[in-house]
């Protein structure tokens, strides 16, 4: 695990701060009859005018060309990496999940936010409120002494409490000097367990920076990928929301940093 030293909690600090400046301009801009592709240019534009470079533009991944936004916006059935696009228009009553991360002196932010376009559905609006109250109660269990199995199964039980699948095939993550480092937080804990499961179930210490992301489908867990080899969207077309915190395990309460 990469314990994290309180210099390194400081630029980890700005770099959260940043990321969220870059969604509150993005939340700003979110109306109908906007594209994908200007909500991605504003949170560009935000990141580096703080001095920082966006994690996800031209970020890796094997047999799909590099990501080539700064954030990724996933549109009502889509669950996450979505591409944005010129060709992408934002409509009433739509649902947008952001995501976007920074660089900032060698470390990284990273955070997601679900908002609603317009005016939208009740039902809408109770999966964004759900999914984010989800996040709040998985942040809290990011106490030391607990397992990453403690994240796990708050974020499952809150969700689905209120009616709603978490995704199985996507993770948070441990968050430093890389965007993607360990321990992975799965949204979900299964009752039986293999090896497998029970070395990833870390115990959680001062100074582990997480990046804890519930991923949350008004339908079924099941997903799926499409042929642009990014964009993750639920298989039974059922809606999606996505909400994450850059967060600092302490002695004491989990600090969130990526907030303005």
């Amino acid at each position: 695990m990469n314990i994290k030293t309180p210099e390194e909690i400081a630029i980890m600090r700005e770099a959260g701060r940043i990321v969220a400046l870059a969604h509150e301009a993005v939340r700003q801009a979110i109306r109908p009859g906007i594209s994908t592709w200007e909500l991605d240019q504003i949170a560009e534009q935000v990141i580096r005018d703080h001095g920082a470079v966006p994690a996800f533009l031209g970020y890796p991944k094997h047999n799909a060309p590099d990501f080539p936004g700064t954030i990724t916006a996933s549109i009502n059935e889509e669950l996450v990496h979505g591409i944005p696009s010129k060709d992408r228009i934002l409509n009433e009553g739509d649902l947008i999940s952001i995501d976007t991360g920074c660089h900032y002196q060698g470390f990284v932010g990273d955070a997601a936010r679900t908002w609603g376009v317009g005016e939208v559905a009740p039902t809408v609006q109770r999966l964004i409120d759900v999914t984010y109250e989800t996040l709040i109660a998985a942040i809290a269990a990011a106490l030391p002494g607990n397992r990453v199995s403690d994240i796990a199964r708050a974020t499952q039980d809150y969700a689905q409490k209120h009616g709603y699948s978490v995704a199985r095939d996507y993770t948070g993550h441990g968050v430093g000097r890389k965007m993607h480092e360990d321990p992975q937080i799965p949204n979900w804990w299964p009752r039986k367990r293999d090896a497998r499961w029970e070395r990833a179930n870390a115990v959680l210490q001062p100074g582990m920076t997480l990046a804890i992301e519930p991923m949350v489908l008004a339908g079924r867990a099941d997903t799926k990928e499409l042929d642009d080899k990014w964009t993750v969207v639920s298989r039974d077309g059922s809606l999606c929301a996505h909400w994450e915190h850059t967060v600092l395990v302490t002695q004491a309460e989990p600090i969130i940093l990526t907030l303005p």
